[in-house]
């Protein structure tokens, strides 16, 4: 799988897990849920992504948005 749709599957978990945990836990856990949405946006943005620098050095193939 290449490291944009990777970085789509990882980012939308992050978002569900930490929506339910907010729920189901402390809504405190919605900090985590803007921290992905921030980091997404800034990503779209710079061209800029921190999991895909950590993704490539685990050998991701590489893909067209972050490559």
């Amino acid at each position: 799988m290449a490291i944009d749709r990777l970085i789509l599957v990882i980012a939308g978990s992050f978002i569900l897990i930490s929506v339910a945990l907010s729920h189901f836990h402390d809504p405190r856990w919605l900090y985590f849920t803007l921290f992905v949405g921030a980091n997404m946006l800034q990503a779209g943005f710079t061209k800029w992504c921190m999991m895909s620098i950590i993704l490539k050095k685990l050998g991701a193939k590489p893909g067209q948005a972050f490559s």
